[in-house]
């Protein structure tokens, strides 16, 4: 075990090098840069920022000066935003975008895992039936159309619901609906055609004949092994659902990382772009190195030699 996470966290370090570098030099690839003409400056005052910035040198220049201050723990200053950093940008909207995203978990978690064991169990029945088509419906619309339709019902036309903000609990009720809703509807699915695939295995018609009661079939046989595929994708959908969803802190003015993150590429802000990257990419990469740590606790036969 010893081992394999020692390389693992190589490879996780490997990974976070190539994705600074990609980003890195893709973004500067892009024509134009944060203090192009169009937004209204004179050329000697573009001039004069760019060469503040060191924007005029070569990209590998850049990314060496860039890697230094990371290495420290500096993710630059914000080229929009005078006096700002984008370590400030990730300490005040981090928490928000954290509080949305742990009642998104919550909300996924608390509804995937009833509806998937739920249809699993009344296969073909009118519950099987009910359950998949809010999972279609879940899976196929937009976070974007459906916070729309929680903003039209639940704010327009009942008034019982905040539709901006973060200033009180009621205003994390729609943005949690939004960002969880398609969480919940492929972990449901997810879910049940899992556990149906278990269910027909020999060792649980072996408990079966033995006398256990269905419900310890089900949660101390069935469930722990169906789960199994499911916390192979709970992993990055748990990292994306903590980063908030830019979309949907945008749909309902959050101010959280979604917020930074959309103002920075319509800006061109290579710094706050750069910083929201590496931000939600050590977040993912985290989170699937303690996933995979984590299968030999759901399942001991599983070793990592």
């Amino acid at each position: 075990m010893l081992r394999y996470a020692i390389k693992r966290t190589a490879m996780s370090i490997l990974t976070m090098f190539a994705l600074i570098c990609l980003t890195f030099i893709m973004m500067h690839a892009i024509p134009g840069g944060p203090f192009t003409s169009d937004r209204g400056l004179s050329p000697s005052v573009e001039a004069a920022l760019n060469e503040k910035y060191h924007l005029g040198d070569s990209v590998l220049v850049q990314l060496r000066h860039y890697m230094k201050d990371l290495a420290r723990g500096d993710l630059g200053v914000s080229y929009q935003y005078r006096g700002k950093s984008v370590n400030d940008f990730i300490t005040s909207g981090f928490p928000v975008s954290g509080r949305l995203g742990c009642a998104a978990i919550v909300f996924v978690l608390l509804t995937s895992v009833p509806l998937g064991v739920t249809a699993a169990l009344k296969n073909g029945r009118w519950q099987d039936m009910a359950v998949m088509g809010i999972a279609t419906l879940g899976v196929t619309i937009p976070s974007f159309v459906m916070a729309t339709m929680l903003i039209y019902i639940f704010s327009y036309r009942l008034a019982i619901l905040p539709t901006l903000g973060a200033s009180s609990w009621k205003g994390y009720i729609l943005p949690t609906i939004a960002l969880g809703g398609y969480s919940m509807a492929f972990l449901a699915r997810l879910i049940r055609s899992s556990l149906l695939e278990v269910m027909g295995q020999d060792y649980i018609r072996t408990a079966r004949s033995k006398g256990i009661s269905e419900f310890r079939v089900v949660t101390r046989h069935a469930l722990r092994n169906a789960l199994i595929p499911v916390i192979t994708v709970l992993g990055p959908t748990m990292a994306n659902l903590l980063t908030g969803s830019f979309v949907v802190e945008s749909i309902f003015a959050m101010p959280g990382l979604g917020i930074h993150f959309v103002s920075g590429i319509s800006n061109r802000d290579y710094t706050t772009i750069m910083g929201m990257t590496i931000f939600y990419a050590t977040f993912l990469i985290a989170i699937v190195f303690i996933v995979d740590i984590f299968y030999c606790l759901i399942d001991p036969r599983i070793k990592y030699d």
